[in-house]
């Protein structure tokens, strides 16, 4: 008889269940199955050809890449779960999900999509991950034919559900976008993976995810920026424009912080002794550089882990037992960071042409896709095309597809339309 796999330490039958029943013959954990799912997918796979902050097709085979961050999400997480108490492979296989869902172009492409697919719903990368993991990812079927996607367990999915809420009761980002968790007709699967939670409040496994993104984020993508040439460390040290830099952090930071908030958070960051003062590519320059980055995710994750456990010192904090605690100093220097890397890249008036381009590709090639059908479709969205009921449902077929482009597959499409 095929044996059950041991429910990981703490975690209960229900977190282990899957939509759709498995068993297995391998004493591999639950969890650890998720995880490598996870990395045999090749959802994961195209997110090395995506935008993280710079595009991959920009020509810098440095920059990091949506996969890239991806993995590096994934590693600080692991730790962070691990020095929590929570199953390291949960967090891991949430990190590694998180930006399943991006589109081509980063956010600037999630904007095309969700513009021209405001009539159904709209788009957001957080529910296309979820669709991905349910449904389009294809691993598991069903004798009648139904896909269910990877088919991870409750804790997993849930560890990967960044906005446990619907469209409707959407919150927004300081970019103004509005932060969901799934689409309408993915409903089923959302509520399945909730079932037991509380209303609108995550996992301490989906905090940890979250935390782990906004720690890679701040310090890599500046790192990024930094060998781009875009950030010049010395401008920053000289403190030349600062208050106008200030007020643009704030800006992309929202109302969390004021700016006295973010001038002290600056500060502290500036006396970190591996602070860089200046950049001239050379190899120490860059030893420096990951000196700095190594430094900052230990600040950042080593404050939160402690924030913690001071407030919630009870043996175990897996699930609903607990939340992450991060001080408002460290998340203010994180916003910093993140801040800085916006104000000197993606608020660049030089690249706004570049982003306005990006978003009249994908709205041309929904737009043509819709129009021609399924001659332009994958065979597995041509599928999808054929059993839609409705209009709505074959714009969400579009949607899916272009969505799963990668930056220089959307661009070659677009092209040969011409």
């Amino acid at each position: 008889m095929p044996e059950t796999p041991a429910v990981a330490s703490g975690y209960s039958e229900s977190d282990t269940e899957r939509w759709f029943p498995e068993t297995h013959r391998s004493h591999r954990s639950d969890f650890a199955r998720d995880r490598a799912r996870l990395l045999h997918s090749s959802a994961l796979r195209r997110l090395a050809a995506k935008t993280q902050v710079l595009s991959p097709t920009a020509g810098l085979d440095f920059a990091r890449n949506r996969l890239t961050h991806s993995l590096e999400v994934a590693q600080v997480g692991r730790e962070l779960g691990l020095a929590l108490g929570l199953d390291p492979d949960v967090v891991d296989t949430a990190c590694l999900a998180h930006d399943l869902g991006h589109p081509p172009f980063g956010h600037n492409g999630e904007r095309a999509l969700n513009d021209w697919s405001g009539e159904i719903g709209g788009f957001e990368g957080n529910a296309q991950t979820l669709r991905i993991l349910t449904r389009l990812e294809p691993k598991v079927f069903g004798a009648d034919g139904r896909a269910y996607g990877l088919n991870l367990t409750r804790a997993s999915l849930d560890a990967s559900c960044k906005y446990p809420w619907p469209a409707s009761h959407a919150v927004a980002d300081p970019g103004g976008r509005a932060k969901y968790g799934f689409f309408n007709d993915d409903s089923a699967a959302f509520e399945w993976l909730r079932a037991g939670a509380p209303d609108r409040r995550r996992c301490i496994e989906a905090q940890v995810m979250d935390l782990s993104d906004d720690i890679a984020y701040s310090v890599h993508d500046f790192e990024d920026a930094v060998v781009g040439e875009y950030i010049d460390p010395a401008l920053l040290a000289s403190r030349a424009g600062h208050d106008v830099l200030l007020t643009k952090v704030r800006e992309w930071a929202g109302d969390e912080f004021s700016i006295d908030d973010l001038g002290a958070a600056f500060e502290r960051v500036r006396a970190v002794p591996s602070w860089l003062t200046e950049w001239d590519g050379s190899r120490p320059a860059q030893g420096r550089l990951k000196t700095f980055t190594s430094d900052m995710i230990g600040r950042f994750a080593g404050a939160a882990t402690v924030a913690t456990r001071e407030a919630f010192p009870a043996e175990s904090l897996i699930r609903f037992n607990a939340d992450v605690v991060v001080p408002h100093e460290i998340a203010a220097e994180i916003a910093v960071l993140k801040g800085i890397v916006a104000a000197f890249v993606m608020s660049r008036d030089s690249r706004q042409p570049i982003y306005r381009q990006q978003r009249e590709i994908l709205t041309a090639l929904a737009e043509t896709i819709y129009e021609r059908g399924p001659e332009l479709l994958d065979t597995g969205y041509a599928a999808d095309w054929a059993e839609a009921a409705d209009d709505a449902a074959r714009r969400r077929v579009v949607v899916d597809q272009v969505a799963s482009l990668t930056d220089q597959a959307a661009i070659s499409r677009f092209e040969r339309l011409g």
